[in-house]
């Protein structure tokens, strides 16, 4: 991302979760809270740039949908920006509310961005503590955003700004309450592909070095066809554009061998991975709309030994 800037990837990310929520049926994943940290301007404007825009994606789609400007944008938002934040988010709390049953009492969000989880979520408040981390600079746009609306700040949730191409410290968590010695679960969701792989094997073996056994993360990541595959409607290859011209470039992309070994060097064994396939059969099976799981994109649940 550019320097001192907020993400525009959490910021887009949010506007289609919103847009899921509020127009798409069934959803997939309801984040209703979503367009209360989204301005109207914000909103407008995002909406404006990806009709104007729709060429870039599709120049068939311009042409058929030229006179039908709220099916454009259902395109777009169907096809290029809902798919992966609404499944990878979808799947993520499926496992959290599984392990908040099983007793774990800290959650840490790697690469916040615009997440409500906790506001969500106010039965919680008491069960689990919420770590959220991600760049100062979007950090400190949420929080701007929190000021400026009527939501209060769970007492269960601690921000946490940390630049992950920088070393990861446990003690910031530490200094927010954090305990090394509890069974945590982590959530990295839609920024291992901004990340070297070294970066990403640094920051895994870090976080998991003093932590208990049976602590898990989920993640997603790009598989290796990530520069090569173009996907419906060449949505890969435009997600890719799209990153860069936003400044913020992937960089990573595994085979499901290395990321294996990626995971077992820093102490984590796989305990479920969903390829793009299953990910389309457990969450856009049968529907009539434009949404389908990207072709490059796999989810991983990852635990401690």
């Amino acid at each position: 991302m550019k320097q001192n800037e907020a993400s525009v990837t959490s910021l887009v990310s949010a506007f289609a979760r919103a847009y899921h929520s509020q127009y798409d049926s069934p959803t997939i994943f309801d984040d209703f809270m979503a367009k209360e940290l989204i301005s109207q301007e914000e909103s407008s404007m995002i909406k404006e740039n990806m009709i104007q825009g729709i060429s870039f994606f599709s120049q068939e789609i311009a042409q058929n949908l030229r006179d039908q400007p709220d099916e454009m944008l259902k395109w777009i938002t169907q096809v290029q920006l809902s798919p992966t934040p609404l499944a990878r988010a979808a799947f993520c709390e499926r496992v959290l509310h599984n392990e908040i049953i099983l007793g774990v009492k800290q959650y840490v969000i790697l690469g916040a961005g615009l997440d409500t989880f906790s506001f969500r979520h106010p039965e919680l408040e008491n069960k689990i503590e919420v770590f959220e981390i991600d760049h100062p600079a979007t950090q400190e746009f949420k929080k701007k955003r929190l000021d400026e609306t009527s939501l209060q700040i769970p007492k269960n949730l601690h921000f946490i700004p940390i630049d992950f191409t920088n070393m990861f410290s446990t003690q910031d968590l530490m200094n927010k309450g954090f305990d090394v010695n509890q069974k945590t679960f982590f959530s990295f969701l839609g920024v291992s592909y901004y990340l070297t792989k070294e970066e990403i094997f640094n920051l895994f073996t870090h976080i998991f070095t003093r932590l208990p056994s049976g602590s898990s993360i989920v993640f997603d990541f790009a598989d290796e066809k990530l520069f090569s595959e173009k996907g419906f409607s060449n949505r890969v290859e435009n997600m890719l554009k799209m990153a860069s011209v936003g400044g913020e470039p992937m960089k990573s992309c595994f085979s499901y061998t290395e990321i294996e070994s990626l995971l077992e060097k820093a102490g984590l064994l796989i305990y479920e991975h969903l390829s793009p396939t299953d990910i389309n059969e457990m969450f856009f099976k049968n529907r009539s709309d434009y949404l389908s799981a990207f072709e490059n994109i796999h989810y991983i649940h990852a635990v401690k030994n």
